[in-house]
């Protein structure tokens, strides 16, 4: 089982692991890039990144970590853009899910992603949905 329940993501949370979702691709005119959303704990809060990196993987490399931001001119930091601060793990989610159009059903553990974007890789790098048919979300950092 890749994706979380809700009860097994708020338990991540609140045990101190974070998670993650796959977003899919950036659609930027170059360099091609790809994005995903964590919710980590921090301290007493949560704290929501969207990372935008380019999309330099391959079959043999598919660590999102390591993998350039996509706009290094904008300022990001190295771990990605905080878009959010929430008191409980189920606000975090919810603005998490608001401010990128990631859905509650998709949400996976720390460093999964990697596998969402293997099977993305695998797939020819769709546009339009994830491998397994799911539509990419419409808000946030996609644009």
């Amino acid at each position: 089982m890749r994706y979380l329940t809700e009860a097994f993501i708020i338990g991540a949370l609140k045990r101190g692991r974070p998670v993650e979702q796959f977003l899919g691709p950036v659609s930027a005119p170059r360099p091609l890039g790809v994005s995903y959303v964590e919710v980590r704990p921090v301290n007493a809060s949560y704290e929501v990144y969207i990372h935008a990196v380019e999309d330099v993987g391959c079959e043999a490399f598919l660590d999102l970590g390591e993998f350039p931001p996509l706009d290094a001119d904008a300022g990001e930091e190295e771990f990605g853009r905080l878009v959010a601060v929430a008191e409980d793990p189920s606000n975090a989610v919810a603005a998490a899910e608001e401010a990128t159009g990631a859905v509650r059903e998709r949400w996976v553990n720390e460093n999964i992603v990697q596998d969402e974007y293997g099977d993305f890789v695998r797939a020819g790098r769709p546009s339009d949905q994830s491998p397994d048919g799911h539509p990419w979300p419409t808000r946030g950092a996609r644009s």
